[in-house]
């Protein structure tokens, strides 16, 4: 009795435990009606967080890299360490805030030394980006002024500019000619234009307003009638234009005004230390002199806005709703040549002379566009900074302080013994001049030099959030690659189809339990029973060791795991095999049970012990699909060796009964 009673006490704690996992696993079973008893009864009783399954590449969706090392200069005794240190410079720059959980591991053999890069859970929008960051390094550049002279074109260079543009004209020529003659533009610009995308839609730009990038185009369709060509070519520095207008519509009013703003203490913008009861005075004693042949005189000598000095106030021409709401009402609603009465906006008080209104035309233009050359399309512009040969290749650290007087985020660098002599030089020569400070190509600090440093210390200062900070600091820090790396494949998986094969995964996993289970029942009884319950019971404690460790889990894994159950049912048949055979000798079940366990153990051990020696030299020497299924089948293997020899082991003694052993025995599958 004490044995029966100390096998349902460890019976009564592991399924206890298992219960607790399996909510741990499932929360929702707990969380559904916790969630109806708090809004039924007004409650607050905490549910249970849900922890999500780490989910692989394949399952989750994402990016797998390979990236192969250039070894060529590297001596064969360093190329260890060298591929060691250009996989950990991948690892910080492809996921420094641990956002995708990447996966970064070395595949060597020979002389061929690869990295593998997986990067579950990333939207293909991103791939493009994390590649860019993966593959280059932040390029720090120090330059200094650049006081070469612009050269000129020389002979040959001049003849080709010439050659080319006269060639473009006489094409523009024959294709204006040939427009003129009555053939249909959008055939004419498909034929010549060299516009690509104006080339596709025949030549049509859509319409076109006064604020037109080429003003001459525009200039010339007002010029011009509906439905005609323009008669003449529109040259340009960068090209020849021949335009139609196709048609020409009016799409509201617009209007030329001047103002004269009189703003007070607390207006937007405003500088004035004027009140407002004094800034409305003052607007209406000029209201009272203003007229439309002094007012752009008034406006110089008496608007608070800035230029107004100059301009007398002018705001050019300007559609409805270019204005704040009080200003636009007002401007439209006045007669040309009219001055307004006093008019208030958030930036203070207003007088307007309407000088003008006009429709707004727009027309319906195509083009064909024919390409000059200029000097610059020869001679690339003269870059005012030249490299030194200071970079971050000699930068040692980075970190992020604070100026003492302002607060403001700043980088401060260490340069290494080079660096730091390089950079004593730079400044020597450059003493009142500026230094620049290039960031992948853009300029981030132009700091003047006022002496010599020589202590290999510099600050980068500029406009910088403290995350902006952080982020330059972080970005200099990852260094520059050992060796060189070349992107090799790129295999890209999307959610959906991720998500697709986990649920095909987990119907076949479901489908293929179900099916043992009932083969286990129908052929072995209730120790088919029994052992079902011990794997339910090993489901439910894997599954929390995935989620804990936490286990990425992928295709192969799930495979890993799947073979893992497979296995404990193959411990069980042996089990089940002996056990029957004990109990067709005539020993009592107690007996059979403990030696058909006995008996089994050693061949369950061996075939156990080396699937696990297997299983280790795959998670060892695998890359991330391998490791996957070996660490699963692994866990499992242990796992199935306690649900086999453990579990079922005191669920069958729950049965011992030796007065009740002769009428039992068909449920052990053994005939009386």
């Amino acid at each position: 009795m004490r044995k029966r009673s100390k096998v349902r006490v460890n019976l009564l704690i592991i399924l206890v435990v298992a219960l607790l996992m399996g909510v741990f696993n499932f929360p929702l079973i707990l969380n559904k009606p916790i969630e109806g008893v708090n809004a039924k009864w007004q409650q607050s009783i905490p549910t249970i967080p849900e922890v999500p399954f780490r989910l692989g590449l394949d399952l989750q969706g994402g990016a797998h890299l390979v990236y192969e090392a250039d070894m060529s200069g590297v001596d064969s005794d360093q190329r260890g360490e060298a591929i060691e240190g250009a996989r950990d410079v991948l690892a910080r720059r492809v996921d420094p805030n641990g956002l995708y959980e990447a996966l970064v591991q070395i595949n060597s053999s020979n002389d061929n030394y690869r990295i593998i890069v997986e990067l579950a859970g990333v939207h293909e929008d991103q791939i493009a980006e994390l590649i860019k960051n993966i593959g280059e390094a932040p390029l720090l550049e120090f330059k200094e002024l650049n006081n070469e002279p612009e050269r000129e074109l020389n002979a040959e260079e001049r003849k080709e500019l010439n050659d080319f543009n006269r060639d473009a004209r006489a094409t523009a020529q024959k294709a204006l000619q040939k427009a003129l003659s009555g053939a249909d533009f959008s055939e004419v610009a498909t034929e010549f234009t060299q516009n690509d995308l104006e080339r596709e839609n025949g030549g049509s730009i859509g319409f076109i307003g006064r604020n037109f990038v080429v003003s001459e185009v525009y200039e010339a369709a007002k010029a011009t009638k509906a439905n005609r060509v323009y008669s003449k070519l529109i040259e340009q520095d960068k090209g020849y234009n021949i335009i139609k207008v196709n048609e020409i519509k009016e799409e509201g009013t617009e209007v030329k005004a001047n103002h004269l703003l009189i703003c007070y203490k607390g207006a937007d913008g405003c500088t004035q230390e004027l009140s407002k009861e004094d800034a409305y005075k003052k607007i209406e004693e000029l209201k009272e002199t203003a007229t439309t042949e002094n007012f752009v005189d008034l406006a110089k000598e008496n608007s608070t806005e800035p230029g107004a000095n100059e301009t007398g106030g002018s705001l050019g021409w300007f559609a409805s709703g270019t204005m704040v709401k009080e200003f636009d009402e007002v401007v439209f609603a006045m007669g040309i040549h009219e001055v307004s009465d006093i008019v208030e906006t958030n930036f203070g008080y207003h007088l307007i002379y309407k000088v003008d209104e006009r429709p707004i035309e727009l027309f319906d233009v195509s083009r064909i566009f024919i390409n000059k050359k200029v000097e610059t399309d020869i001679l690339p512009a003269v870059d005012p900074w030249s490299n030194t040969e200071l970079t971050g290749a000699q930068l040692k650290n980075a970190q992020v302080l604070f100026d003492q007087n302002t607060s403001i985020p700043q980088v401060a660098i260490t340069f290494d013994s080079e660096g730091k002599e390089l950079f004593g030089q730079i400044t020597e020569r450059n003493i009142g001049k500026p230094v620049a400070i290039f960031l992948d190509g853009y300029p981030i600090s132009t700091p003047t030099v006022n002496e010599a440093i020589r202590d290999g210390e510099a600050v980068i200062t500029g406009s910088f959030t403290l995350d902006e900070a952080q982020t330059l600091s972080r970005g200099l820090n990852q260094g520059a690659l050992p060796v060189p790396l070349k992107l090799m494949s790129q295999q890209t998986v999307g959610a959906s189809l991720g998500a697709e094969s986990l649920q095909k995964s987990l119907w076949a996993g479901l489908i293929g339990l179900i099916l043992v289970a009932l083969f286990m029942i129908g052929y072995y009884r209730l120790p088919g029973l029994l052992a079902v319950i011990a794997l339910i019971i090993y489901g439910v404690v894997i599954s929390f060791i995935f989620k804990t460790i936490p286990v990425t889990l992928t295709l192969s894994g799930i495979a890993g795991f799947i073979l893992s159950i497979g296995m404990a049912v193959d411990a069980n048949v042996l089990i089940f095999e002996r056990l029957k055979e004990e109990l067709r000798s005539g020993k009592p079940l107690g007996s059979a049970i403990d030696e058909g366990f006995n008996r089994a153990w050693t061949a369950i051990r061996d075939g156990n012990v080396s699937t696990l020696i297997t299983c280790f030299i795959l998670a060892w020497f695998g890359t991330s699909m391998i490791q996957g299924f070996a660490i699963t089948l692994g866990l499992g293997v242990l796992l199935s060796m306690f649900s086999a020899i453990i579990v079922t082991r005191m669920l069958l003694k729950l049965f011992i009964n030796p007065d009740k052993q002769k009428k039992r025995m068909w449920l052990f599958g053994v005939k009386k």
